[in-house]
């Protein structure tokens, strides 16, 4: 066999090496996409006439930051005006009921004229104006009608207790918002693995990363939850640097979830996918690693 033709064999084991492995991150994408489709499948409560609905839609709480503050690009956002003013034990007092019901998908935030803040025990300042917010989309899928329906109805409540008036959104066309922002996240809701096989596993060096490690009977997994993690393709670049050392350290292999063996050429083809799906994601608002992003991909 001639050089060239072993060049041209070489050249071609590696395309079909890229080709797999970017193959295997359209396969978890096409998964998350469908476990969002399922859970958040759900009837039409608005389109209905009343008392037609049926029984109340749920759907999983996950574990988004209790830091964040109220943001149309996510939330469903009622404005109360307290022109008369309100203390904070007053507003939680009333709004205990819906933190119960809607745990740490709603927030409420107020100001006294001076910039926002969440609304908080202690806090002894009188808020003239009040957020109540649903966050509506997370890696369950869409918030239900119903269940918007309700948090609607007892923001109303909440407002009617402390005196106030109240704009919010139309529910329909909020609705159809959170729908375009879920198939956005199902796009990019990827996470990318890479696994070290065979001869001795070594240990990580500690520190921090952005990447999650797990033992396997045969080695690691390197895990990275792009969405979630500031500079994603940097993040990755590092994870797959130090699967390569691992490898050789070991005398394994680093293989994709198939057991491919990845080189260089396959990586650069992830790293190219990761900076499209980051682009498209911080031209949405929601810059992965953000506060934003870490609660929508909750």
């Amino acid at each position: 066999m001639t050089d060239l033709q072993l060049g041209l064999l070489a050249i071609g084991v590696a395309a079909v090496a890229a080709v797999l492995v970017y193959n295997r991150l359209q396969e978890r994408k096409a998964v998350r996409a469908a476990q969002r489709a399922f859970v958040s499948s759900h009837a039409d409560l608005l389109d209905e006439a009343p008392g037609e609905a049926g029984a109340k839609a749920h759907w999983r709480r996950g574990d988004a930051p209790a830091t964040g503050m109220p943001d149309a690009r996510l939330d469903y956002v009622v404005e109360l005006d307290v022109a008369r003013g309100t203390l904070s034990a007053t507003v939680l007092e009333h709004w205990k009921a819906l933190e119960h019901r809607f745990a740490q998908r709603a927030l409420i935030a107020g100001s006294d004229g001076a910039g926002w803040r969440r609304v908080v025990a202690g806090d002894v300042r009188s808020f003239t104006a009040l957020r109540a917010a649903l966050q509506m989309v997370s890696r369950s899928g869409v918030v239900g009608d119903a269940e918007l329906i309700e948090f609607r109805s007892a923001v109303e409540a909440l407002g009617a207790a402390l005196g106030a008036t109240l704009s919010a959104p139309e529910m329909r066309e909020a609705l159809d918002q959170a729908h375009a922002l879920d198939r956005l996240c199902a796009d990019a809701d990827i996470q990318v693995a890479l696994h070290v096989t065979g001869g001795t596993p070594q240990p990580l060096e500690p520190g921090e990363h952005a990447f999650q490690v797990q033992q396997r009977v045969d080695g690691l997994s390197l895990t990275l939850d792009v969405p979630r993690s500031l500079e994603p393709v940097r993040a990755f670049e590092a994870m797959a640097r130090a699967g390569g050392q691992l490898a050789a350290a070991g005398g394994g292999r680093l293989v994709d979830d198939n057991g491919n063996p990845v080189d260089e050429r396959a990586l650069a083809a992830i790293g190219a996918e990761l900076q499209a799906v980051s682009s498209r994601l911080a031209a949405a608002g929601f810059e992965p690693g953000s506060e934003l992003a870490l609660r929508v991909f909750s």
